[in-house]
């Protein structure tokens, strides 16, 4: 039987798509051909377009519409049945395999990551490494046998265009030739609040603690300007900060790092601090030293770009329980100055462990 390449299915935001990237080396290392990916998002194109283990990518803008409504589903499943079937691994929570099937791959074919149990202390990073070298049932004994692990952490590589515009972009912020921190406050939680009060936002820190940091930052290391990035709803909330912590040598550019400018700002930068976000994977991935606050996800399954970056996650507690309420300034401080382990810029193959 003649089968099509391997086929990842995954619809998740910014940070699903950069810790998908370890599956999808593992399966490329494999198979020793192209993945196709089916996923959503504006997100997804700019992140995984340059990867070598991208084959074709489809994406669905309307993956939660009924099936008799959507006209993206309806072209994914003619897709599907000209592409023919294949190994197929499904890596998605709030939706079935329906889709896949209506193209014509059968559920035998597919490795539904819902059926294989976390195992304890798993990170999401070790655990599409194991996803990487199951087999469906149906093709027991006719795939590559299962293979080491490629890589315990997600990985971006970054095409020639978009390194080129993003060192014009720090050119023009006269960040070309300095040092520089990229700090991320904010989240989706954040920008979608509209009128409402941003404390009541999922990973909400407050402006004052930020303040306190970009303080704590330009008087410990007074050689390294701070930029403030997110996306162009959140530049309220860096105004906010910024204001707060009066501190020179800090620009918000919340306006100006859509994703394919960001990932080449990140690689370059001396390290991040951020919530538990996107970018913030991102930035781990690209081996960037990376302070990431998190709220109530669990920092193990969710450590910024997978088990081996250059990365530390912060908690603290509020009542006994989990908070982000209860991470202080001086542990953020803390944290950065145990990643870099120096004043100077860190060398970037400095790496932690989990």
């Amino acid at each position: 039987m003649s089968l099509a390449r391997p086929l990842v299915m995954r619809f998740g935001a910014f940070g699903d798509i950069v810790l998908l990237t370890v599956l999808l080396r593992q399966l490329h290392a494999r198979f020793g051909e192209k993945v196709d990916v089916i996923a959503s998002g504006p997100w997804t194109r700019p992140l995984l377009e340059p990867q070598p283990c991208l084959g074709e990518l489809f994406l669905v803008r309307s993956r939660r519409m009924p099936y008799w409504l959507s006209a993206d589903q309806h072209r994914l499943v003619a897709w599907l049945r000209r592409r023919g079937a294949g190994p197929t691994w499904f890596c998605d929570l709030g939706l079935g395999t329906e889709l896949l099937q209506r193209g014509g791959i059968p559920a035998s074919l597919i490795c539904d990551s819902r059926q294989f149990p976390w195992q304890p202390g798993e990170s999401f990073a070790d655990r599409y490494v194991r996803l990487g070298n199951e087999t469906p049932c149906a093709l027991t004994g006719q795939l590559p046998a299962p293979i080491p692990a490629v890589s315990r952490a997600a990985h971006l590589v970054i095409d020639a265009a978009a390194r080129c515009e993003g060192e014009l972009w720090l050119a023009g912020r006269g960040l070309r030739d300095r040092p520089f921190i990229v700090v991320h406050p904010g989240s989706r939680h954040i920008a979608r609040r509209g009128l409402r009060s941003r404390s009541g936002a999922s990973k909400y820190w407050p402006e004052q603690s930020w303040g306190a940091v970009l303080r704590g930052l330009h008087e410990r290391w007074p050689e390294q300007a701070i930029l403030l990035s997110g996306t162009p709803a959140e530049h309220g909330l860096n105004e906010d900060i910024l204001a707060c912590a009066g501190v020179p040598d800090a620009q918000n550019a919340a306006n100006e790092l859509p994703i394919r400018r960001l990932l080449p700002v990140l690689e370059r930068a001396t390290g991040m601090i951020a919530v538990d976000t996107g970018p913030a994977h991102a930035a781990a991935a690209l081996g960037c030293p990376t302070v990431a606050l998190f709220g109530t996800a669990g920092a193990d399954l969710y450590r910024p770009g997978g088990a081996t970056t250059p990365a530390i996650a912060l908690t603290g507690m509020v009542e006994g329980r989990q908070n982000i309420l209860g991470i202080t300034p001086e542990s953020v401080l803390e944290a950065w100055q145990k990643l870099l382990g120096t004043r100077e810029i860190p060398a970037r193959h400095i790496l932690l462990s989990p």
